[in-house]
């Protein structure tokens, strides 16, 4: 299933600075972000309360099975697929 809780990954968003100072730092590939920067995926409005139910397409990366995207706010995040976690937040 592509789709994560929009309450858990706003909030994976939200603590993603403190998440990842306190993990193992994840080395992307370049292809990895200038495939994700190239998509003009839909993007999630995020700008109130989270409500659970809210539904959020995890994109799939071809040929890179452990890198997975999002877009919230017009702004894309690489997630990992499986765990559903924030690996960085593309500028």
């Amino acid at each position: 299933m592509k789709k994560i809780i929009l309450a858990g990954f706003v909030a994976s968003l939200a603590f993603s600075g403190v998440a990842l100072a306190q993990t193992t730092t994840v080395i992307v590939p370049g292809e990895v972000k200038t495939y994700v920067l190239q998509q003009t995926s839909p993007s999630v409005t995020y700008d109130g309360t989270v409500v659970v139910g809210d539904t959020v397409e995890v994109y799939p990366i071809p040929q890179q099975p452990t890198y997975g995207y999002v877009v919230v706010n017009q702004q894309r995040v690489l997630v990992d697929p499986q765990s559903r976690r924030v690996i960085e937040v593309l500028q």
